[in-house]
């Protein structure tokens, strides 16, 4: 038996909190154990009631009217919280056998990329015996804007970089995207540099040229960056995605095999 988990993060409006409702819709749909686990203390709603909460150990907004701080200190404050309450968190995932996490992390990028408490958090997930696969999440508008879109690349290379864990990046809300758009799109999910280096210096000042350049060379020389994308409306989507977070994971491999329900082809059986 394993113990499985989605470290789900990205910028805040990525749709983050969408993917992982749509994770736990199609997880249930198939019959899987699945438990959402909410890693943002400054959350206020959910789809589905999470499992574990660090609501229930700490919330930003009490940080925030206790402490004074603003959101961003506050919410490394909640974290240095429950680095130092690991005892909890232990315990709360503790009966989490044979089941599969999605933990829904804050939209502050700068816990992925700039400050190592996401990476302690996830070697600590591993140290307790979980397979940890990190899921970036990247809004689709992000490729409306050729030097957005570099940025969000190079988060997600940050992000990589720093956790140190099996990885996929995920282009959200393709569900909003014309079908026209779509057919231009494919340069963006596997990023071909020369080309985003032409259409960023067609929508910035010369003299940006030689770093659109740069980082189309370094996107080139590492070629650790490619999205999947996510439509929330096509459940083909959907398992497409979710088969990359698995096989990122080995999830499955130790599982019982399921007879298909009477009404259903063995060759429809989804895992």
């Amino acid at each position: 038996m394993g113990r499985y988990c989605q470290l789900v993060m990205g910028p805040a409006g990525s749709g983050k909190s969408t993917y992982c409702q749509t994770i736990m819709q199609h997880c249930e749909a198939a019959k899987r154990r699945v438990h959402l686990v909410n890693l943002d203390p400054a959350a206020e709603r959910f789809e589905y009631p999470p499992s574990v909460d660090i609501r229930e150990l700490i919330t930003l907004e009490d940080v925030m009217e206790e402490l004074g701080y603003g959101p961003n200190g506050g919410l490394i404050y909640c974290f240095e919280f429950l680095m130092d309450n690991l005892d909890w968190f232990e315990e709360q995932l503790g009966d989490y056998d044979d089941d599969y996490l999605i933990l829904d992390c804050p939209g502050q990028i700068e816990l992925y990329t700039h400050i190592p408490i996401m990476r302690q958090i996830a070697r600590l997930l591993q140290q307790w015996n979980f397979q940890v696969v990190g899921v970036y999440c990247l809004e689709s508008q992000f490729i409306e804007d050729t030097a957005k879109y570099f940025a969000g690349v190079m988060s997600a290379t940050s992000a990589m970089s720093m956790l140190e864990i099996p990885h996929i990046n995920v282009m959200t809300k393709m569900d909003l995207v014309s079908e026209d758009a779509k057919d231009n799109m494919g340069r963006y999910f596997d990023p071909d540099p020369l080309l985003l280096a032409d259409d960023a210096n067609r929508s910035t000042s010369e003299k940006f040229r030689e770093l659109n350049m740069a980082i189309a060379n370094l996107i080139d020389e590492f070629s650790m960056v490619s999205f999947l994308p996510l439509n929330i409306k096509d459940e083909d989507s959907v398992a497409y995605v979710l088969s990359h977070a698995d096989n990122a994971i080995q999830w499955g491999e130790d599982q019982e095999p399921k007879e298909p329900p009477p009404d259903q082809d063995e060759g429809d059986d989804y895992e």
